[in-house]
């Protein structure tokens, strides 16, 4: 018997002695005082870079949140903040007001860049989000009903999630967190305990509590430089329309598949990349550039990252047989904003 249990049983059940050498377990008091501790330090840190910004005028004008990355008034925010919008005003966190110019937008991405009048700008570091882990601390930071540089926190609840941006499409790899976030928070970072914005807050579930979300942090890095180069992120265009469709059970036999879906092709733009390259209507497509395709929205993603004017393998299935075609994928146009 463990002298655990001997002393457990010999003493009724009270705590046995601590050895020497045992470290005395924080109370609750200093457990509340480091997490307090964090917080204010996180709010102290990045309050001065997070802005409220403010698009159009009266009932037609609309407010959210957005945070400087860069001491020459570069920030980032949700492309819903500033949507249908040349300028916004931006307010510091010290009641300063400037003038914003929207550099570039990704309604793919919800995320947006806007330039703001000025120099020398409090700014936050940008951190990997790729390292996150459930349960870590979450500060979210911005200006929900117009009351400006309201700090809430609370934990990391998911990685991976998957949500619908403005424009639809599928939004890979998004932040779950039940740091209170309401209307205007949007475009505000969430940040970690050493002050490092992991993302962008983008959404509520309504009306359920505590399930918020934010755009990583890393999808932000990767499309920063065609936004501040182009304005927008070039991704590849095929020029069709698809729908889902079942793989049947012997075709997927036959050819070695793995996935029960793929994609059948319902229209062609004419002369387009896709019609250029081969592909009929009734086409399935099963894959592109290597990758499986079971989805509309996988066919997005990978076009996401497929190189412009680069011929890139197509996977078909065409009358009972397995065919390749090589297609080179053009710009996607650009969207209509409003």
């Amino acid at each position: 018997m463990s002298r655990f249990w001997q002393h457990f049983i010999s003493d009724g059940g009270s705590t046995p002695p601590r050895r020497p050498n045992d470290e005395p377990a924080p109370d609750d008091g200093e457990a509340l005082d480091a997490f307090s501790n964090a917080v204010v330090t996180v709010a102290e840190k990045l309050r001065p870079a997070v802005v409220n910004l403010r698009v159009g005028r009266g009932m037609r004008g609309g407010s959210g949140s957005g945070v400087l990355f860069t001491p020459d008034g570069f920030l980032l925010t949700n492309h819903h903040v500033v949507q249908g919008h040349d300028t916004v005003r931006v307010r510091q966190s010290d009641g300063t007001e400037l003038t914003g110019r929207v550099v570039g937008n990704d309604p793919w991405t919800d995320l947006a860049v806007v330039h703001a009048d000025g120099h020398s700008f409090p700014h936050a570091a940008l951190g990997d989000s790729a390292k996150l882990k459930v349960g870590q601390l979450a500060v979210a930071i911005g200006s929900p009903l117009g009351f400006e540089s309201t700090v809430t926190a609370g934990v990391i609840s998911a990685l991976g999630r998957t949500l619908r941006s403005v424009s639809g499409h599928l939004m890979d790899n998004v932040i779950q967190t039940d740091a209170a976030l309401n209307p205007g928070n949007s475009g505000g970072p969430l940040v970690d305990s050493r002050g490092r914005v992991v993302g962008i807050n983008t959404a509520v579930i309504q009306p359920a509590q505590g399930i918020c979300f934010a755009v990583p942090v890393n999808t932000a890095k990767t499309i920063l430089p065609q936004l501040l180069r182009h304005g927008r992120v070039v991704r590849g265009y095929l020029g069709l329309h698809v729908r889902q469709v079942p793989v049947s059970p012997d075709l997927r036999e036959k050819f070695g598949l793995t996935q029960t879906t793929g994609v059948e092709v319902l229209m062609l733009e004419e002369d387009g990349p896709a019609q250029t390259a081969g592909l009929w209507i009734e086409d399935v497509i099963v894959g592109l550039a290597g990758h499986p395709v079971t989805s509309i929205d996988d066919l997005h993603r990978l076009l996401t990252h497929a190189p412009v004017g680069v011929s890139t393998p197509v996977t078909l299935l065409r009358e009972g047989k397995r065919t390749e075609r090589t297609v080179v994928p053009a710009a996607y146009p650009d969207p209509v904003r409003g």
